[in-house]
This record gives C-alpha cells, structure tokens and sequence, in this order.
C-alpha cells in the first residue's frame, strides 16, 4: 500500500466484516452487501496488501498473519471514524470509548496519575489513557505541538499563545534527616550547611536551588551523593548521615516516612507549581474538556488533603 490515497474506506468496512463473521456471505449480511461485491472487494483488499489476507478451513475463512496484524488498527480506526461522524458536541463518559494521551511529568506521575485512574474507572469505565513521560518543559510543549498528546501535566511550561494552561497544584519543600541524627533535633543554618547533602537532579547537574539560595547568602554545602531518581532519596536519607530537600509530596508519599525527622529548610524556598497544559486547537472539544476537568478536580483533592497533612 503506498499511501493513504490509495484506500477506500468501504474496502475497510468490508475488512472488518469478514475478520468478525469469517465468511463472504455473512460479511456482506452484516453491511448490506451482495455475495459478489463482497468477494470484489476481498480480492482487492489482497491486492492492497499484497496477501492472500484470509484462507479456506473447514470451519471457514481463517485470517492470515497479516490479516491478523491489521484487525485491531483498522477496526480501531473505523471506530474513530463513526465516532467523528456522530459527533454531536455532547460528551457522555459512561459511554464512551476514547483514548486520552497524557504527558506527564515523574512527580504527577505518583501522585496524579493513580487517584486519575481510580476516577476514570469510576466516571468513564471504558476510557482508557496513553501516558507519555517528559523531563524538560520544552519537550511537554512539543509533544503538544505535534499532537503526541491531549494534555501535559509538569512544571509551568513557557508562555506562547498556542499553549494553554491552568495551575494544579504546588508543592513546598521539606529537609529530611534520618530520625535518630543529631540533626534531628533541630535543623538551623550552620547545621544545615555543615551535614553532607543528597542532591537529586535528573539532568546529573550539581547545582540546584538550594545552591543558588545559599549563594545569595554567601555559604555553600557538601554534596555527598547527587541522584537522579527522587523517589529513592528518602530511603536512603533513612539509612544515611545526609540531609536532602525535597519536595514536601515526595516525602509524604514514602514509605520510609515514619524513620524520617521532617524539618522546614533553614532557608527559604518558593514552591515547585505544576500545572496542566494544552493546545489551542483543543481548547473547545468536549470529551478533552470533560478530561481535563476531572485532571483537575484530582489534583484540587490532592492539594486539599496535602494540606490537613501539614
């Protein structure tokens, strides 16, 4: 098949009809079609794809390999398809069967994407969700761009007329000492700058905001371990002399919690804002408002049970 050109859609339906029957006659029952138009159009369905697509058994027409390689993507697509073309500006999630593609950062990720899909399963239960992960802001606004997701949930990615967005929720930070150091008793300045510190940056820098707030004091801190997974940091801050900054979420949602002492940093930080982000040209579909909404109302629960934990 060379192009997209090449394919009428009736050949399609008449693909998807014989793959669910296995047989002409009952093929062409299904979508209102002759025995004869049936077995043109299976004959020119095998010369698109270059195979014999379906075989003769004793219990009927057996798809090939390839025929079987093609019916989830082609019945997925007519699907579509009737979905575009009923499309009344009304959303029903109870009914629905749509794919939602989200990007996401690594801390919505643990902290969204779970209660998310508890919701979705509960709203929308035929709903499902493709997530793609990103680092770097930039990448979130050309994911956007090119239409490789509806939605992206991460820091506040640069301001441009094409990208919307909405604050979701944001998140403080805490220092972190294993419950028996010394520290733990009280963590001011000096002590702070005086314990060897765990780092976490994804992009492997070893400089980060902590570093750029002590430097406008003139003071500077040892680093004894830079990491760029930051779930792993309060585990290891569990069994360690360190002492790591984290954010406040990261810490609540460990399960290392209960043998850390948490402390407010002896400098002060501004909160880490994330938020949700998406493209212009979806800004007035009804089913991606309806799923941006629900993204929003699981973070607004978040944020609110964040705070009695405080």
């Amino acid at each position: 098949m060379n192009s997209l050109q090449a394919v009428d859609l009736n050949l399609l339906v008449a693909f998807d009809a014989i793959m669910a029957e296995r047989s002409v006659t009952r093929a062409g029952a299904r979508i209102g079609r002759t025995q004869s138009a049936m077995s043109a159009a299976l004959a020119r369905l095998r010369q698109l794809f270059e195979d014999e697509l379906f075989v003769r058994s004793p219990s009927g027409l057996e798809p090939t390999p390839r025929a079987l390689d093609l019916a989830e993507p082609i019945g997925k697509s007519l699907r579509h398809a009737q979905e575009a073309l009923a499309f009344s500006g009304v959303f029903d999630p109870r009914s629905s069967s749509a794919s939602f593609r989200l990007g996401l950062s690594e801390h919505p990720a643990f902290v969204l994407l779970p209660k998310l899909l508890a919701a979705i399963r509960q709203a929308a239960p035929n709903i499902s969700i493709d997530v793609k992960g990103f680092i770097a802001r930039e990448r979130a606004v050309e994911m956007l761009d090119a239409g490789e997701v509806d939605a992206a949930v991460g820091v506040p990615v640069s301001s441009s007329p094409r990208i919307l967005s909405r604050l979701l929720f944001e998140e403080s930070f805490v220092s972190i000492v294993r419950a028996d150091h010394p520290a733990a008793r009280g963590l001011d300045l000096e002590t702070f700058v005086g314990l060897d510190h765990l780092l976490v940056s994804p992009e492997g820098d070893r400089y980060g905001h902590v570093d750029r707030k002590l430097s406008e004091f003139g003071l500077r801190r040892r680093l004894g371990l830079t990491l760029p997974q930051m779930y792993a940091a309060p585990a290891i801050v569990a069994e360690t002399d360190l002492v790591a900054t984290l954010m406040r979420g990261i810490v609540e949602i460990s399960d290392s919690r209960a043998r850390l002492s948490i402390h407010k940093p002896p400098i002060e930080l501004l909160p880490v804002s994330f938020a949700l982000s998406w493209h212009r040209r979806n800004d007035s579909h009804v089913g991606q408002q309806w799923f941006r909404e629900l993204i929003r109302s699981v973070a607004a629960a978040k944020q609110d049970q964040s705070e009695e934990l405080r």
